[in-house]
């Protein structure tokens, strides 16, 4: 069963981990068992489905030792369907550990080889890197989704994602394929973004999403409630533009075997209703206001100038 996902680009601030969790509870309020793993130790997937970082203990970092319970660093999040195996900053000791172990690039494959037939779908949001955690999720996934900045820079970074994607390909994992290039953060209305669009089309044909996600103030305020976008704001023209990424996704990878996702959308609509109740404050809380005497201004000393 083909359906492991890395979202993966090295270059970071792309929208790979934005889309990662966007397309995951699109699928799960589809009704597709999804699992998201978060290889970042930024852990930027796992605060943006609501979890605290400073409070987990057992993280994505156990997949790479031998004999971890998987049942018990599997979360099952806020939203049905949708389940997750958190990280925090001990994944970036994982690295170092990796180049003494044998096969180093195999040990999250077989990790994963355990439990991959209990869901649909298998999110990996890897770091912003190419290093061995990176190879490690490549080596283990069926298909490579592409994040795509829609400026110049991203395209320079490009290159050294493909040829990685191709040495994978050779020596580790020869059943990869793409699965497709996302364009993000897209300003349309200037013409470097439709010449950058038209370049990533002209090279990956079909390969790249109709749907483009345009900047957003919405997609950016979202994870600092602890909410997907398309949670936090429905109808915001990026959840609008993730929604119909959501159906090109289903229907490439699922074909004939459609759910419902074309029917989500109200549903989507009541699980935002019932978030904005629970938990309306921002992770990040604004710092309290100061008193009196740190609002008294400090005099210059020596008279006035």
């Amino acid at each position: 069963m083909k359906n492991i996902f890395s979202f993966c680009n090295q270059k970071g601030g792309v929208g790979k981990t934005t889309t990662t969790v966007n397309i995951a509870v699109l699928m799960a309020n589809a009704g597709y068992k999804v699992l998201v793993i978060d290889m970042d130790s930024q852990a930027n997937s796992t605060s943006g489905l609501g979890e605290e970082k400073p409070g987990i203990e057992s993280t994505s970092y156990q997949l790479f030792v031998d004999n971890s319970n998987f049942e018990g660093i599997v979360k099952q999040t806020n939203f049905e369907n949708l389940f997750l195996i958190p990280a925090n900053a001990d994944l970036s000791g994982a690295e170092l550990e990796l180049y003494e172990q044998q096969r180093r690039e195999y040990i999250l494959k077989k990790s994963i080889e355990t439990f991959r037939n209990k869901y649909d779908f298998v999110f990996i949001d890897c770091p912003p890197s190419l290093g061995l955690v990176t190879l490690n999720c490549l080596a283990a996934s069926n298909y490579i989704i592409i994040p795509l900045q829609s400026e110049y820079y991203a395209l320079e970074g490009l290159g050294q994602l493909l040829h990685t994607f191709q040495l994978v390909k050779k020596n580790l994992n020869p059943n990869l394929e793409i699965g497709g290039v996302l364009m993000t953060m897209a300003d349309l209305r200037t013409n470097l973004t439709q010449q950058v669009i038209e370049e990533v089309k002209n090279y990956f044909h079909e390969k790249v999403f109709e749907s483009i996600i345009p900047r957003s103030v919405k997609i950016s305020e979202a994870p600092s409630f602890g909410k997907p976008a398309v949670i936090y704001d429905p109808h915001n023209k990026g959840s609008q533009a993730y929604f119909l990424v959501g159906k090109e996704f289903e229907k490439r990878f699922k074909g004939d075997e459609l759910n419902s996702i074309q029917n989500t959308s109200e549903k989507l609509e009541q699980i935002a209703s019932e978030a904005s109740e629970i938990s309306p404050e921002p992770i990040i809380q604004s710092p309290p206001p100061a008193s009196e005497a740190e609002q008294t201004p400090i005099q210059p000393q020596g008279g006035q100038s």
